[in-house]
């Protein structure tokens, strides 16, 4: 198949939905089918990839942290046109997702659509306009665009709720983001080279510091941990617009000493923080999957949740990890169960390592591939949603 990604994020910018695409296209391209990737540009990342278009993009206040592209679009279209797709797949409704749909449309081709943001719950990053009426337009701009797609792919059944609360009413599949499998790393090494003391047991969280992903609750969380642990630290891995407001809250609850904050960290370089933690904690309740989650599970961590979130959606709570409501107390008594429990910590870092290994990138691929053989008509796909169990 000649399959053409559109998506406002990619990388270098790194985020769960740049992720996810890097890993599909990979191993579609890896299997033969040709893709190619309609994103943004990117100031100073030179591009090694013929088969990435970029747009003209710029950063504005709001958007500091991700290339906006902006228009003229018409430059790349006839290239488009005469390149022969056969199915567009676009990762976001909105400016290239919207590229990506016309332009489909202007051609006759299906367009296949991945949900992967709760985007209503990030109204706070338009400050001059009402939350409420920015909830309310983003929740009619969701169902204008995925009612105008051929079929919808969601990463997780909380995904697909939420979708369905928006009165989105195409075909639907739940395809969760698949990982890599886990690299070899000694653990002892790791530790290390990442100056991890010997008895120390640390707490691990990866991600962006924003409002959205809760991380008062895990300082709060992680002072009442301390408490119970004195060999006990938290990691932060990564940045984000809150991470100043972050590093002052740990310093007001006392626990400056205790919680590192390392910034930006490249993808490549995560797996040992990964190899080197005890338990990986994580508070958002805004996300689709969570994809460190999966990822921090593949190395054995026992993960603790917050529920609310599609995040929870790989945890079988009590045997892999712990899902816990969004209240400091719940999380600190999760985590220190897993510590000064030696028995329950191993079994529940077996089965998350086991867990993991379910939610490989190839098994995505293999699953994207149906959903697209599907939607073309090809003789013999399977005309019924994709997969049960883990696949939803």
């Amino acid at each position: 198949m000649r399959i053409a990604v559109f998506s406002d994020s990619a990388l270098p910018i790194l985020n769960g939905v740049s992720v996810s695409i890097d890993a599909l296209i990979r191993c579609l391209r890896e299997d033969g089918h040709s893709v190619h990737l309609y994103t943004s540009a990117c100031r100073g990342h030179r591009e090694l990839d013929p088969n990435v278009h970029r747009f003209r993009s710029i950063r504005t206040p709001i958007t500091k942290d991700y290339p906006l592209a902006i228009p003229p679009f018409y430059p790349w279209y006839h290239e488009f046109r005469a390149t022969g797709f056969d199915l567009v797949h676009t990762h976001t409704p909105f400016t290239v997702g919207f590229v990506g749909l016309r332009w489909a449309q202007s051609c006759g081709l299906p367009v296949v659509s991945t949900y992967h943001t709760k985007y209503d719950k990030y109204a706070h990053y338009m400050p001059l306009l009402p939350k409420g009426y920015i909830r309310y337009k983003t929740a009619k701009h969701t169902n204008y665009y995925y009612n105008r797609v051929q079929h919808v792919i969601t990463p997780s059944q909380a995904a697909k709720r939420w979708l369905g609360r928006h009165s989105v009413t195409t075909p639907t599949t739940v395809v969760p983001t698949g990982i890599p499998v886990p690299k070899e790393i000694d653990r002892t090494r790791a530790r290390a080279d990442l100056g991890v003391a010997p008895l120390q047991k640390v707490l691990l969280y990866t991600g962006r510091i924003a409002l959205e992903k809760n991380l008062g609750a895990l300082l709060e969380a992680a002072r009442e941990v301390f408490q119970g642990d004195p060999s006990a630290v938290l990691w932060v891995v990564g940045d984000g617009p809150s991470r100043p407001e972050s590093v002052a809250m740990a310093r007001q609850l006392g626990i400056g000493d205790r919680v590192r904050f390392f910034g930006f960290v490249p993808r490549h370089e995560l797996d040992a923080y990964y190899a080197a933690a005890d338990v990986f904690v994580f508070p958002s309740m805004t996300e689709t999957q969570g994809l460190v989650v999966t990822e921090a599970m593949s190395y054995g961590l026992p993960p603790v949740v917050v529920q609310g979130g599609g995040a929870s959606g790989s945890i079988t709570a009590g045997v892999d990890g712990f899902v816990v409501p969004n209240d400091p107390d719940d999380m600190a008594q999760a985590v220190l169960r897993l510590l000064r429990d030696p028995l329950l910590y191993d079994r529940t870092s077996r089965n998350a390592r086991a867990t993991a290994l379910k939610y490989t990138d190839r098994a995505m691929e293999r699953k994207m591939v149906e959903v697209y053989r599907r939607v073309l008509g090809e003789p013999g796909a399977d005309p019924t949603p994709v997969g049960r169990g883990a696949w939803g």
